[in-house]
């Protein structure tokens, strides 16, 4: 105990998500390129913009990336460039965050929420297919904490039903998905189009707002083009209704330095993950982030799960409790989510009913996201994984 103490006493300073340290690493190269893109003054739509552009696509293996001013517009303009009606019901999950449903509302589409699945926290398949209605358009898959969504199974439902696939890839870029037969695609280009967000704490975040639109279809890539610029294809020529959603070129220019090196980052992050796995792993009140049929980060090669979150589930003991303790031992930590969308006052539907979301009324008691970042080391995992441990227990 005492070594424990005089450990923590000594040890870097915990951070929920440590951009500082990560920035001290590449340092010279933002800074240099930065100052380019100020000397240039080509802030938008410059080279910098459509080098990323080309080099995300290149890494993803998608036809086109379209960059856009952040994630929510992400999600809203891929809504729009499908041509979705006010009225059609897009099912998404109630275990999410709000930015989701968000826009689907904003577009006066009808959200309808179903549950999760309990494992892998992501939508549950067999709630999909209860929730469809001749006024189903649209499925919007989270992938959620970083793991892919059941893409083969929910590809099939879009199939057999004829709606849109839209994945919501905010937290789960260079996740890799695998198929029944082995196949492998990255997340975000498996769904008719995807969406993500490069907010600084994701796993690839600029140092401001940020986001960009996937497709490989090419009339819809041609069609999201327009919309994010006012609608133009032709300077004043506004041939489609179009919203101001642009990446800037700084930002742009900061994403293709930390491009280059997401593989290394999010394998930063698996061993962090592997590390808490480990420590966990026999806690009888402590339930590990995994997901059907994969290996959720515990071996040396896995890509199935980026870990933008290490999210527990604490049973027969107390989370809020917990959260406090941690927090007074000087451990940031997070609940995502506290609340169901379905209960959220913006989000009241008499349309639903509580006991269709036994397992997110569950999660929301239970789950807590430990600190997950690229610079987490060793000494700070123990005495995390330490703290935990003991209050569960005690």
């Amino acid at each position: 105990m005492l070594m424990n103490f005089v450990n923590s006493f000594h040890m870097k300073k915990i951070q929920m998500v440590d951009l500082k340290g990560q920035y001290s690493k590449i340092k010279e190269e933002v800074d240099s390129s930065v100052l380019e893109v100020l000397e240039s003054t080509a802030y938008i739509n410059g080279p910098r913009v459509h080098e990323f552009q080309k080099n995300l696509e290149s890494y993803l293996g998608v036809k086109h990336v379209i960059p856009c001013a952040n994630g929510t517009d992400a999600l809203q303009i891929a809504m729009m460039g499908l041509g979705l009606k006010p009225g059609d019901e897009v099912i998404t999950a109630d275990f999410t965050f709000a930015a989701t449903v968000e826009v689907i509302a904003l577009l006066q589409l009808t959200p309808v929420l179903v549950d999760v699945d309990p494992v892998s926290f992501n939508i549950d398949i067999d709630a999909i297919k209860r929730a469809i209605t001749p006024k189903t358009k649209a499925i919007v898959p989270v992938h959620l904490f970083g793991m892919c969504a059941n893409m083969e199974a929910i590809m099939q439902i879009a199939n057999d039903h004829n709606l849109f696939v839209i994945e919501d890839n905010a937290q789960a870029i260079g996740s890799t998905y695998t198929y029944s037969n082995g196949k492998k695609a990255k997340a975000g280009t498996i769904g008719h189009v995807a969406s993500t967000s490069f907010f600084p704490s994701k796993n690839l975040g600029c140092y401001g707002d940020g986001g960009a639109i996937f497709t490989n279809d090419d009339d819809l890539a041609h069609t999201i083009r327009g919309i994010v610029n006012h609608g133009m294809y032709e300077r004043y020529h506004h041939d489609v209704v179009g919203v101001n959603s642009r990446l800037d070129s700084i930002q742009a220019a900061i994403l293709d330095i930390k491009l280059k090196k997401l593989d290394a980052y999010n394998r930063a992050r698996q061993k962090a993950a592997r590390a808490y796995n480990f420590a966990f792993k026999d806690q009888a009140n402590i339930i590990i982030p995994t997901g059907k049929d994969v290996c959720s980060g515990i071996c040396d090669t896995c890509d199935c799960h980026v870990f933008h979150q290490y999210t527990l589930r604490i049973i027969n003991s107390n989370r809020d409790a917990l959260v406090k303790h941690l927090n007074e031992k000087g451990i940031p930590c997070g609940v995502y989510y506290p609340i169901p969308l379905h209960r959220q006052k913006a989000y009241l539907d008499e349309r639903y009913n509580e006991d269709d979301f036994k397992v997110t009324n569950q999660l929301v008691k239970e789950v807590v996201s430990l600190p997950m970042h690229t610079e987490l080391d060793d000494e700070q995992i123990e005495f995390i994984t330490t703290t935990v441990i003991n209050f569960v227990n005690s």
